[in-house]
């Protein structure tokens, strides 16, 4: 029996949309349609490659009216906000395939005569990418272009949340002239999911979302001796020296912490600040806190919207729950954002203060529009807090001495070391985490690596 699937929009809690899960059949053929794609489109050339993904990318860009609200009622973004993603997709997609031909190149040793040596990239053959719901575009980018780039096929699991985001970048594809198979999506369950990761045509995995899920992700490919991309969970904390600048640091530590209401793996989830400015710096940030409009996302002037369902709200409250038990202050009055006339979704900004790391808000992920601020007396003490944590994805410092940055991120477990900057995956740098926060990487030139395999030519000519 077909079985089918609803968009709860978190905007309101109405059925959105229903879709039908991949049959079986539906899977196979998929397959099958992506291993003779594979084959030929790894035999396209490389300027022929690029052209079609740039085609992709401008495809999709017209589309960005419809994705925008799409994207909105699936899971509540401001839609003021989200052509960001969309040209965030297009700076992500068009570095790789300007450094895909360089990223490429045969390895090319000449120093023994009589003999030609070179370590070529071939490509691995079907990709599967296994996409969030808080950033579809910008997570799934990180992988297809330098995937298709590289000669690889790709098939694309969307979130359930946000199936849409698929529908629309098949479009793209298909405008742009894609080859058939080349690019595919599959409505998938849980259990589907398993499955597929299981079929041998299946060469790589990219997976973003829980570390839970990352773990289960492991085990289903565990004997197949192929690789997992993983990025997981976070809790990324910020320092504030004293000598930082503090309305830049205010004004971007807001905004890292609570766009997207919080839901992002970079996010800004806990901030240390030296204690000579620790009371000015809350104060400001307290202040900004305070003007953000939360509503309906479909509204212009909406600035935070609901996050993405009931249960995440629940889970931010026991955290807030646990924090107040334990002497920590909350700082926003929620009643001053009408919370409880908006619906079961909509999760008011809180900032907390006399927070420690006894408290859950420090320590777990909260992955919305919290955070917690501590003072500290030195960046030893900063360095050792932020290293407290089981998380390693990206953290960030904020000062005007770069050689104090560059000491600090030296002595910091993080994927990613910012100085006065947050949230935000530069193409041209290698975006990985350590820790529980995952494994591999994407971007870069070094993200090629992963979507490739080395294979060795070693020829006698004389």
């Amino acid at each position: 029996m077909t079985q089918t699937f609803t968009i709860t929009s978190p905007v309101d809690d109405s059925a959105y949309v229903q879709c039908t899960y991949a049959s079986d059949t539906d899977i196979a053929a998929a397959l099958r349609a992506s291993v003779a794609a594979q084959a030929q489109w790894r035999q396209t050339p490389m300027t022929e490659r690029a052209k079609l993904c740039l085609r992709l990318v401008d495809a999709l860009l017209e589309q960005k009216d419809r994705c925008s609200e799409e994207l909105s009622w699936q899971m509540g973004r401001p839609i003021r906000y989200i052509p960001g993603e969309l040209n965030g997709f297009a700076e992500r997609a068009r570095y790789m395939i300007s450094v895909a031909e360089q990223s490429l190149q045969d390895l090319v040793f000449d120093d023994q005569p009589g003999f030609q040596r070179f370590i070529r990239r071939d490509p691995l053959g079907v990709v599967l990418a296994m996409v969030p719901w808080n950033y579809p575009y910008l997570t799934a980018v990180n992988t297809l272009i330098p995937a298709l780039m590289a000669g690889n096929s790709y098939i694309m699991k969307p979130s359930s949340q946000t199936p849409l985001t698929a529908e629309r970048l098949a479009d793209a594809a298909a405008t742009a002239g894609l080859p058939d198979g080349v690019f595919q999506y599959l409505y998938l369950d849980h259990e589907a999911s398993n499955r597929l990761m299981c079929a041998p045509e299946i060469a790589y995995v990219s997976f973003t979302g829980s570390n839970s899920s990352g773990r289960d992700v492991e085990k289903q490919i565990a004997g197949r001796f192929i690789d997992a991309g993983l990025e997981l969970g976070g809790k990324d904390p910020a320092y504030v020296r004293a000598d930082a600048d503090l309305e830049s640091s205010v004004e971007n530590l807001v905004d890292g912490a609570y766009f997207n209401s919080g839901q992002s793996c970079c996010g800004i989830e806990r901030i240390y600040v030296h204690q000579d400015v620790y009371q000015d710096f809350v104060d400001q940030f307290i202040a900004q806190v305070k003007q953000y409009k939360l509503g309906n996302p479909l509204n212009d002037e909406t600035t935070l919207g609901p996050m993405v369902r009931s249960s995440a709200v629940a889970l931010i409250q026991q955290q807030l729950d646990d924090a107040v038990a334990k002497g920590a202050r909350l700082e926003i009055d929620s009643a001053a954002f009408d919370v409880e006339s908006l619906g079961t979704a909509y999760c008011a900004p809180q900032v907390l203060t006399n927070v420690d790391h006894s408290m859950l808000i420090m320590q777990q992920e909260s992955f919305g529009p919290v955070v917690g601020i501590m003072p500290v007396a030195s960046d030893q003490q900063a360095i050792e807090l932020m290293n407290d944590s089981e998380f390693g994805l990206t953290a960030s410092v904020w000062t005007t001495d770069t050689e104090a940055a560059l000491r600090i991120g030296e002595q910091v477990q993080s994927g990613t070391w910012f100085m006065n900057r947050c949230d935000y995956l530069d193409p041209a740098l290698a975006w990985t985490g350590i820790k529980q926060s995952g494994k591999g990487c994407s971007l870069s030139s070094i993200g090629y690596e992963k979507l490739t395999r080395p294979r060795s030519f070693h020829l006698r000519i004389t």
